[in-house]
């Protein structure tokens, strides 16, 4: 008679991921546009009403300039930087843990962009502090850009996250087209050191230069 030993399920195997991907990216790219949404609503809350101290409503607007400036600056980056993510994540069919813990880190400094704002518009009028505040607002940028690299890398790097008709060449323009943005952003952290003005033209510039490759990512996938 054979001795009848414990009746033992399947066995599992270990290396078998936790946290396997998950398809589609609505749930990610909702959280994401939330983000981006209050990042640039804070921007036009950072804008008070002048003082009441006895001057002319119209100058007290009129001196708020170094305000609106910093707003526009970073309302247009911010918009820029939202439509090149979306654009992104229509490449993207399935989101893993490290690709939201990379999208975490980008978020980061997105919600942080307001304060870098806020600090160069009230010292961009300021002759003795405004390269400090130039140079503390592109350097914020820098380091975003280098998040958003590291961000991209983490995508090109995981094939599998990506859909499957995107072609070497289209991640080899998108890869040149990412390392662009570090290398400015920091040229124009070091110009602030000289001139807060060309600091500050460096980074507008760079702004209006990725609309356009945001664009023709559109325009090719409806194509």
């Amino acid at each position: 008679m054979l001795a009848m030993g414990p009746v033992r399920g399947p066995r599992h195997d270990r290396r078998v991921s936790t946290f396997p991907p998950e398809p589609g990216t609505g749930r990610a790219e909702a959280f994401s546009d939330g983000v981006f949404a209050i990042a640039i609503t804070l921007l036009v809350l950072e804008i008070r009403p002048p003082e009441h101290d006895g001057g002319s409503l119209v100058d007290g607007l009129l001196d708020l300039w170094p305000s609106y400036f910093a707003y526009v600056l970073s309302f247009v980056t911010i918009g820029i930087m939202w439509l090149n993510h979306h654009e992104l994540l229509r490449l993207v069919r399935a989101v893993d843990r490290g690709f939201l813990l990379m999208n975490l880190v980008l978020l980061l400094f997105v919600a942080f962009i307001p304060f870098p704002t806020n600090v160069l518009a009230d010292f961009l009028a300021e002759p003795g502090e405004r390269r400090a505040a130039a140079f503390f607002y592109a350097g914020s940028f820098t380091a975003m850009a280098v998040v958003y690299n590291a961000y991209w890398h983490y995508l090109r790097s995981h094939r599998q996250l990506l859909v499957p008709h995107v072609t070497e060449a289209e991640i080899a323009a998108i890869t040149r087209s990412f390392l662009f943005g570090p290398t400015v952003y920091g040229l124009a952290t070091l110009a602030a050191l000289v001139s807060a003005w060309l600091s500050v033209a460096i980074c507008a510039v760079l702004s209006a230069s990725y609309a356009v490759p945001a664009l023709r990512w559109r325009v090719r996938r409806r194509s």
